[in-house]
């Protein structure tokens, strides 16, 4: 196992890099049980990110992208990309 810095007393800032990943399954209508930092597209396709007013957007990924927009949710509807959530 790596050896860890711990940077525990620093904090974690915006552009800090991940810590925890997950996998995301998009739902109409539900909330993201955690809300990620950052999106990472795993594969190519829309993204239909709502917002905490509950707007929705779809927007065009690519794979290997960085999606620089913490959304409280990823609606099934209009999303063809994969991501994943990180913290």
């Amino acid at each position: 196992m790596p050896e860890f810095q711990d940077l525990g007393h620093v904090g974690v800032q915006f552009d800090s890099p991940g810590v925890r990943h997950f996998a995301i399954d998009p739902a109409d209508g539900q909330d993201l049980p955690i809300r990620p930092r950052v999106l990472r597209v795993l594969a190519t396709g829309n993204l239909a990110v709502r917002d905490e007013l509950g707007e929705t957007i779809v927007y065009p990924v690519f794979a290997g992208e960085t999606f620089a927009f913490s959304g409280v949710g990823i609606d099934e509807t209009g999303t063809t990309a994969d991501v994943v959530g990180w913290l």
